[in-house]
This record gives structure tokens, sequence and C-alpha cells, in this order.
């Protein structure tokens, strides 16, 4: 018996990340982080792109532990623009020590990255209900607030597209079509 998905979830590396990923809500620190790195590394470039080369990422940057990211320096710097196992792009990777340092702020006044982020749901998963895959929107009204208030705080490269994508793979909308299994697998109204 055939198993219905999405139409991008269904070759190669994307199909892995959409049967066991894509939607899932993610409310652990670390990850919330990656994900946010990864989309950030994804504007312009295909996620599939970007999965390819994730194992490179967590690597390059520590596993994504922010006390690490936080200590970069220039020499750490130049090292990851050397790596070709990661997308090499300079005022990204210096926006990701920016950012952790940011993270690790909000850690320090006694916040979460994922009570901020999820607050632009409610704390809860939002479930679509699109027929098609040509509905899903690039930007929402949540996407945006999310990005003016990432901004406010002086994050960087977390535009609403960014935004959104990134709401997308931590499980804040499921956008799974109603026709693939993950969607009610996930939440999703019958």
């Amino acid at each position: 018996m055939s198993i219905s998905r999405c139409p991008w979830g269904t070759h190669d590396v994307m199909q892995a990340y959409h049967d066991t990923e894509w939607g899932t809500p993610v409310h652990d620190e670390r990850k919330l982080f990656e994900f946010l790195v990864l989309d950030m590394f994804q504007a312009g470039l295909s996620w599939a792109i970007i999965l390819k080369k994730r194992e490179a990422f967590r690597r390059a940057f520590d596993d994504f532990e922010l006390e690490k990211i936080v200590a970069y320096d220039d020499e750490r710097v130049a090292a990851l623009m050397a790596d070709a196992g990661i997308v090499r792009n300079r005022r990204k990777i210096q926006g990701v020590i920016q950012n952790a340092g940011l993270v690790r702020q909000l850690h320090a006044e006694g916040g979460t990255l994922d009570a901020l982020m999820w607050s632009f749901t409610g704390g809860k998963t939002l479930h679509n209900a699109w027929q098609e895959e040509r509905e899903i929107p690039a930007v929402t009204p949540a996407a945006e607030a999310m990005s003016r208030e990432l901004r406010r705080r002086g994050f960087t490269f977390v535009g609403p597209t960014i935004c959104y994508a990134v709401m997308q793979s931590i499980g804040m909308v499921n956008d799974h079509i109603v026709s693939c299994f993950r969607y009610r697998e996930l939440g999703g109204p019958a």
C-alpha cells in the first residue's frame, strides 16, 4: 500500500526529514537554535542542500552549544570560512555568533528561546488544512510578528520567510497537506 506524502517529501534526504522531523514540535533549546541556524543558511538555497550538510554544520558549530559559539573569534570564523562542508557565508557565520549571544542573554534574563518562539502560536501547534502544496504561504502574520520581535532583540537573518520556515520545521504549524499521513499523525483534525 502506498503512503501519501507531501509532494516535496518523496525522495532522497527530503523523505526521511519529511517523515520523521518536519512539523514535529520541538522544545529543546539546542535543537531550536539548530533550526534557526539551518534556516538562516538555507535562504537562497534548497533545503535538501542544507540537510545534506547538516552533520557538517553540527560539527562546525560545536553541535550548536551556545557557550562555545559565543566564544568564536576571528580565527574560528576564518576556519569556518575554509570549511567546505558548510555553506561559507561570512555574514551568516557572524550572525550565528551574534544570535547565540542573544539566546544566552535571553537565558540570563530567565527566558528561553522555546517560550519566545512558541509565544507566536500561543504555545501550541496551529493545524492548517491545505489541500495542495501550492496553498502553503511563505509568510504569515505570526511569522512577521516573530521576525519583528527577534529583530527588535538584535537577532539577524530572521526575516519573516525564514521565521515561517522555522515555524514549520519545529512544529509551530502543521503545514503537511491534509492527504499526507503526517498531517493526522501530528494531530491534524480528521
